[in-house]
């Protein structure tokens, strides 16, 4: 991902000349800016005159906070690569005083963070697989042994960091280490049980993406599905949310509900919650990879 204001910009990775003549551009564009009259007209003029097709349009114009969203994906022109496409539309954004994204067809790549509960990650697992995740899984870290066979049965390499009081410091370098190493675009805490420090959550802002059933806070603590039960719930919830230093205060990205009923017990309660967390993950997942996904202040815009 390339995530560039009307002040600073990142360089892709260099090709050849050849390739580049050769290579038909699929790309998205996403922005944010306050509205102002002419910015669509603006973008899709840029793209006509220089050859591309727009395949798909998505604009939010938000009439409360007076900013425009929009993400639109197009192609068909050659020659063009990402640091090209932003030192010519960066004229446009600097008249309109946008932050813009661009992004190429290169898949974003995953590290899932996970502890002893395994549904979260079995079920990207499954989708990566079945190529419907819209990213690329790369790598599993983990504070215990317990899911190794199932990262390494697919041929996901598997780091087990042990977390105490005394070592999550440590823990927390090593991790940031591994993001380094492994080219890492998105982490996913897929039921991982330890809470991120403030200067972690802060390294990985916009790029860290935590699921919780979605009785937080209505039931804090232990056993929630028991309290759930207790408490005679009449639906059952996971939410996906942007990781913030405001515990499960995140920007929320996706939510999941299902209906139960009082036949349900605290163990099937925990089953149908844990198809919901599994379901709402990985739609915050893809929709994030295929870069639909704008953060705006404590919220978000998803153009699904």
């Amino acid at each position: 991902m390339t995530v560039v204001d009307t002040a600073t910009k990142s360089s892709p990775a260099p090709q050849t000349e050849a390739a580049a003549e050769t290579k038909t551009g699929k790309f998205v564009l996403t922005l944010s800016c306050a509205q102002r009259a002419g910015i669509v007209q603006a973008v899709t003029t840029f793209l006509f005159e220089r050859g591309f097709n727009i395949e798909e349009h998505q604009q939010f114009d938000d009439g409360l906070r007076q900013t425009l969203h929009l993400r639109t994906a197009f192609s068909g022109a050659t020659g063009y690569e990402l640091q090209k496409l932003e030192d010519e539309f960066r004229p446009i954004a600097e008249r309109f005083d946008m932050k813009f994204s661009v992004h190429d067809e290169t898949k974003q790549r995953v590290l899932v963070m996970v502890s002893k509960f395994g549904h979260c990650l079995n079920d990207l697992i499954f989708r990566w697989r079945g190529g419907s995740l819209g990213g690329e899984l790369a790598l599993v870290v983990s504070n215990h042994e317990t899911h190794r066979a199932m990262a390494e049965a697919a041929g996901l390499p598997f780091v087990h960091i042990p977390v105490t009081p005394e070592t999550k410091a440590d823990a927390e370098r090593r991790l940031l280490e591994l993001v380094d190493q492994y080219n890492i675009d998105l982490v996913v805490l897929a039921r991982y049980m330890q809470v991120l420090s403030d200067d972690l959550c802060r390294s990985l802002e916009g790029r860290a993406i935590n699921i919780h059933h979605s009785f937080l806070p209505g039931f804090k603590g232990a056993r929630p599905y028991h309290q759930a039960y207790d408490r005679g719930v009449k639906l059952v919830g996971a939410t996906a949310h942007y990781v913030t230093a405001d515990l499960d205060e995140g920007p929320i990205i996706e939510q999941e509900v299902i209906r139960v009923d009082h036949s349900f017990g605290p163990g099937t309660l925990s089953t149908v919650g844990q198809d919901a967390e599994a379901l709402a993950l990985a739609r915050a997942v893809r929709w994030h990879c295929e870069h639909r996904v704008l953060i705006d202040q404590a919220s978000t815009i998803v153009f699904r």
